[in-house]
């Protein structure tokens, strides 16, 4: 058997092509791990337009997971104090339905909560809000996005008026400069990092800006690297702007024309001279201008980042800043320029296009806007006013609900809350706190599952079929290739099964996951993420398809990309035609036209490519909106008492919190064990030696890691690796001493840093024995 399935990989939000191959193929030896298991092979898909064929060490060895260590069949329990006994599926079923029936009576919808993952693939979010939005009325479905991507969705919202990167991975060659601040993009997104270093060091013009308190590996590669003391981002992308308006580097026009509320702006950025940004900042006059000359001088800039921006109690306030930078400099709709978030989950794109936060419905639409509501009613086949007006519950909000008892019913399904939340004791105690959890994923055991009442197996990546959407807006159909073990389930189909159960058989008489696909593609119609010329067939005939991509496109026209000049083949020669606020002349096309679309009204639909080529936003007036934010910093900045701030990130090899990379042999050995970083300054005064076992005290907890000194870290900053949950290591867990407090806007917690103090400890070789390499690991 030598068939190969495409596929994606199943980490990041890179989104790369995957090629899959039984283990047993003619002529060759049987692939085997290291114990002899035979593992399907695993190699880069060359046609897949984000990755071109490469694929990081997470994805090689995706396989070798897949079956360690498996959640095989139903388990339950009455109480946590009790043991899992095995249970048939309707017993399971039964046990959930009556749960929910009886929350549903006695609490109210509001007591049911469900809380899913960039994980997930976009049929099964879309089942999970059919199902708690509009069936069972209650918008308290929230996803791991929330810890995510939540800043960014509200950062391009509020500026542009819709959620959806404007960019694409062919302009990381293509840009002038590229920005990267808030993103290790080297070891968290690797093949986007491979595709713009390649191009870098064969382009010399070309600067690389990185922002990080961190000398990363993304760092080692820039042509500046600003250190700045955490917390202040906004001060940075101020002062830069303050820059880039002294010096006249600014986009007149496009303002006057493009955008809005830039008075107001203007005003702010007034207080950011050099001099104090450079002071609080932590960086020099010299390098701050050098950053503002290489944004002023370039024509087309690409700024990038990630959770170093998003988990902040200013997320959203960054991620405007930042954008305010685009809309300054008109750098925005052209090819190699445009603020560009990197999604964490491999499917938090489709997350978000499904609705699958607790604000959101299908095909970009929210729960407070009435009109909206009553579309999805409507397509739905519900009655008026059934969907809340009312944002659910964040996840956060979930577990403080918890904590007052006004929780019924808790379901997780493929995320581990119990490692990955802010505050994690606190989180720890309102999880078992809860009167009846539900617990889906493919793994046993997890951190999570000693808080659960009921586990179901799920399917996983390679045992279902369903699309998942990357950073850049690509979707690719991933295909099964394998039966998933025992009596695991996809998660659509348990979400699916369980409103059939509570009567919704209509609603639910989905044969299979296409089906789900093609009905919810429908809900995309005329939004601005338009998929409905998707399906799995056409993705499966035509291959990974960038929306929007709309059933019935309009008459094409094409804009030049190095002119703006516009042009649709139409007989009668030059034309004048009015696009947005602006007129173009209209011309022949040239081999740099970009295609866009002609709608019957005169307006245009920009290609897939890039969004916003033709300047006009999803505002009510048309215009991008400036931000206009003065720096409030940390929500915990460092004292006396704890004098450092901690912060926390990915490591290349590892994802999120081991569930499936702890279970792989290569992985392990490259990251054995966690670590703490200390600049060598800051050691020195705590006598502290490389190596040696610190305690990590804040407000909240405790943690203990060896030391790494190096001045890859600044001074008054140290750096834990996120990925260490009670399973693999005891007592080093980051987020035991992280806080909850979050922005505003997109709820998001700041979960990049918080006050911190080191302790010294001496540790005898039992203790260093129980945090080794194979501490936790379950074989």
């Amino acid at each position: 058997m030598t068939e190969i399935t495409k596929t994606v990989c199943p980490y990041c939000g890179v989104g790369c092509g995957l090629e899959v191959s039984p283990p047993a193929q003619h002529g060759k030896a049987t692939n085997r791990d290291s114990q002899g298991n035979p593992i399907w092979r695993v190699r880069g898909d060359k046609a897949h337009p984000s990755s071109q064929g490469m694929v990081c060490v997470k994805g090689a060895t995706i396989a070798e997971s897949l079956d360690k260590n498996r959640l095989r069949y139903p388990m339950v329990r009455d109480s946590l104090e009790q043991e899992f006994r095995r249970a048939t599926w309707d017993e399971a079923f039964d046990l959930i339905t009556q749960r929910i029936q009886t929350v549903r009576l006695t609490q109210g919808v509001q007591a049911i909560c469900m809380y899913g993952s960039g994980q997930f693939q976009t049929e099964d979010y879309y089942i999970a809000q059919k199902l708690m939005k509009g069936c069972l009325g209650t918008n308290n479905f929230d996803a791991n996005s929330r810890l995510c991507m939540s800043s960014a969705v509200a950062g391009y919202i509020q500026s542009f008026g819709a959620d959806g990167p404007p960019c694409c991975y062919d302009d990381l060659e293509l840009t002038d400069c590229a920005f990267l601040i808030g993103t290790n993009t080297a070891e968290c997104h690797p093949i986007i990092f491979n595709r713009l270093e390649k191009y870098h060091k064969k382009n010399r013009k070309v600067k690389m800006i990185v922002v990080d308190p961190r000398r990363t590996p993304t760092a080692e590669a820039a042509d500046l690297h600003l250190a700045i003391r955490p917390g202040t981002d906004i001060d940075l992308l101020n002062g830069i702007a303050h820059l880039l308006m002294r010096w006249n580097y600014i986009d007149p026009a496009f303002i006057e024309d493009c955008t809005s509320n830039f008075p107001a702006y203007a005003e702010v950025i007034r207080h950011y001279s050099p001099d104090v940004v450079a002071h609080r900042c932590g960086i020099s006059v010299e390098d701050l201008e050098t950053a503002a000359r290489y944004w002023g001088q370039s024509k087309r800039v690409l700024s990038m980042w990630s959770m170093g921006v998003n988990q902040s109690s200013e997320g959203t306030a960054k991620v405007r800043t930042i954008i305010n930078l685009h809309l300054m400099t008109g750098q925005i709709g052209k090819p190699g320029a445009g603020p560009f978030s990197l999604t964490g989950q491999p499917n938090a794109m489709g997350g978000r296009e499904a609705g699958g936060l607790s604000h959101l419905l299908p095909g970009y639409r929210t729960v407070k806007n009435a009109q909206q509501r009553g579309e999805v009613e409507e397509f739905w086949g519900l009655k008026p006013g059934q969907i809340s007006p009312n944002p659910g519950l964040s996840v956060w909000d979930m577990i403080t609900e918890l904590e007052n008892g006004n929780v019924g019913l808790l379901w997780i399904a493929a995320t581990n809350p119990a490692v990955s939340m802010p505050d994690l004791e606190r989180t720890k105690k309102a999880l078992w706190r809860s009167p009846f959890t539900i617990y889906q994923d493919a793994y046993h055991p997890t951190e999570t599952a000693a808080y659960a009442h009921v586990l179901l197996p799920a399917a996983q990546w390679g045992e279902k079929t369903g699309v998942m959407t990357n950073s850049e807006r690509v979707v690719t159909l991933c295909q099964a290739f394998r039966t998933p073990p025992g009596e695991a389930k996809a998660d659509w189909e348990i979400f699916a099964e369980v409103g059939r159960r509570l009567g919704f058989e209509k609603e639910f008489s989905f044969t299979n996951s296409a089906e789900v696909y093609t009905e919810f593609v429908k809900l995309t119609c005329n939004r601005p993420c338009d998929m409905t010329g998707m399906s799995h067939e056409q993705l499966q005939t035509e291959g990974s398809t960038q929306w929007p991509h709309p059933e019935k496109k309009p008459e094409p026209i094409y804009i030049d990309s190095d002119t703006g000049v516009l042009s649709f083949e139409e007989e009668g020669g030059e034309k004048s035609y009015e696009l947005g606020v602006k007129s173009y002349e209209l011309k022949s096309s040239t081999p740099n036209s970009e295609l866009l679309y002609r709608r019957s009204d005169g307006t245009s639909v920009p290609n897939s490519k890039r969004l916003y080529t033709d300047l006009r936003f999803h505002t009510p007036d048309g215009r991008a909106r400036f931000g206009a934010y003065h720096s409030r910093g940390l929500a915990e900045p460092p004292d006396p008492d704890y004098p450092f701030v901690l912060t926390t990130g990915r490591l290349y090899g590892h994802w999120h919190t081991q569930t499936r990379t702890g279970r792989i042999e290569k992985i392990r050995s490259m990251h054995p064990q966690p670590f703490i970083e200390i600049h060598p300054r800051d050691a020195s005064g705590l006598n502290i030696t490389d190596n040696q076992w610190i305690e990590v005290r804040s407000r909240r907890g405790k943690s203990k890691f060896p030391a790494k000194i190096t001045r890859a870290i600044a001074p008054g900053t140290v750096f834990v690796p996120m990925h260490w949950g009670a399973l693999w290591a005891e007592n080093s867990e980051a987020n035991a001493l992280t806080h909850p407090e979050s922005c505003p806007d997109s709820l998001q917690p700041e979960l990049k840093a918080c006050a911190v103090q080191l302790v010294p400890i001496t540790v005898n070789t039992e203790l260093r024995n129980q945090v080794s390499l194979t501490s936790g690991v379950v074989t």
